[in-house]
């Protein structure tokens, strides 16, 4: 299931181009104006939407010092990816839902004037037959212009967004983001980076994987590998594993066969030592803090940027199990949108920690949509260092 890459190639594929496809809009568009050659206003506001195999979801922020100042946010589970494993094309139903969400995003964008913006779909766009359709149907519904980017991009920009949560003493950094849709991995080799510029190493990776920087230290990244298995696939894959004790098993064991295909996994046993930092960014990495941390709120100050042991994470996984489907539906810690996808993503987790076991895994509440704001944002230059 893994994407492979050829022996001998090194870990970069050939660079392609996300899919644009425009059509006729109609009810007015969002304006989509030129942007101005000079140097932006600080004060202009940024959009990045991400419509991926489960949610749609989307932030506009402002530039504030070297961080970003959210000043809108919409997020709301449209199921987009429903069935595709099966038909290989988007439903009529999962359709509809997803231009539902949009044309909320586009009423938002259109009330705070919002020129500067990324709108990109991922790997539910990605897999199905249909998605030149469903890309012009968005646009004549909304006059939104979604671009599908490639997994590239996809975990460079998660890699960006977890910037500020890297240590200043790691050395080997592995970055996962487990999606709807799919799972991206990145390890990046900080060693020969200055300790106070290591953050900022990451930030630059906006550039691409494989760029060469000759003016700072360069973040140099060991290998990287999209997954097509995330929290909606895998569980669809194993919906007829009636116990839910063995389908976790079933989903754990098999998502970490696809991680053969990633150069660090050989060496999994050497790579936990000090110097060593794990940042996972999802709903199902920020679920499992938040029962950690008992929270029957959600409260992202406590969550975003939280480390936890190996041994604690287990600990929460195996409660869930305890409680079955029915206890998860009802504890509140879990929610409603996310307890039919979280032992697909806890499953995901322990093959991840079973191969890479760690007292510093760090909590990310960001992901592609902070990342596409971080690098519109250093792009256009109104971030400070």
């Amino acid at each position: 299931m893994s994407r492979k890459r050829s022996r001998g190639a090194g870990p970069f594929p050939r660079p392609a181009a996300g899919a644009v496809i425009s059509a006729p809009a109609a009810d007015p568009p969002v304006e989509r104006r030129p942007a101005p050659d000079h140097r932006p206003d600080p004060a202009d506001l940024y959009a990045a939407l991400d419509l991926g195999t489960n949610s749609c979801r989307m932030l506009i922020a402002q530039p504030k010092g070297n961080q970003l100042h959210v000043v809108d946010s919409f997020s709301k589970s449209v199921q987009l990816g429903q069935g595709l494993e099966a038909s290989g094309r988007l439903s009529q139903a999962s359709m509809a839902r997803a231009v539902g969400a949009l044309k909320i995003c586009q009423r938002k964008l259109q009330k705070h004037r919002v020129e500067r913006m990324r709108l990109v779909a991922t790997e539910a766009c990605r897999r199905a037959s249909n998605a030149a359709e469903f890309i012009a149907l968005v646009e004549r519904d909304t006059g939104l212009a979604l671009e599908i980017i490639e997994p590239e991009e996809e975990a460079r920009l998660a890699v960006v967004s977890c910037a500020p949560l890297v240590s200043t003493k790691t050395e080997q950094l592995l970055v996962v983001d487990i999606g709807g849709g799919s799972t991206e991995l990145v390890w990046i080799d900080l060693s020969r980076v200055p300790r106070p510029d290591r953050p900022r190493a990451i930030m630059r990776l906006h550039q691409g994987f494989d760029h060469e920087d000759t003016v700072f230290p360069r973040a140099k990244v060991v290998d990287w590998i999209s997954i097509p298995l995330g929290v909606a696939t895998l569980k669809d894959m194993y919906h007829d594993v009636a116990d839910d004790g063995a389908r976790f098993a079933l989903m754990s064991w098999f998502f970490e066969e696809q991680l053969a295909e990633f150069s660090p996994y050989d060496d999994a046993a050497d790579q936990a030592r000090a110097g060593f930092q794990i940042i996972g960014t999802s709903g199902t990495v920020t679920t499992v803090a938040a029962s950690h941390l008992g929270l029957r709120r959600y409260d992202r100050n406590k969550v975003d940027g939280l480390r936890m042991t190996s041994d604690q994470i287990d600990s929460v996984i195996s409660e869930y199990l305890a409680l079955g489907p029915e206890g998860r539906r009802r504890d509140p810690r879990i929610g409603r949108d996310r307890q039919t996808l979280i032992m697909s993503g806890a499953a995901i987790l322990q093959a991840l920690l079973r191969a890479w076991p760690t007292d510093r895994l760090s909590v990310a509440d960001r992901g592609l949509r902070e990342g596409l704001l971080y690098a519109q944002m250093s792009r256009d230059g109104v971030l400070e260092e």
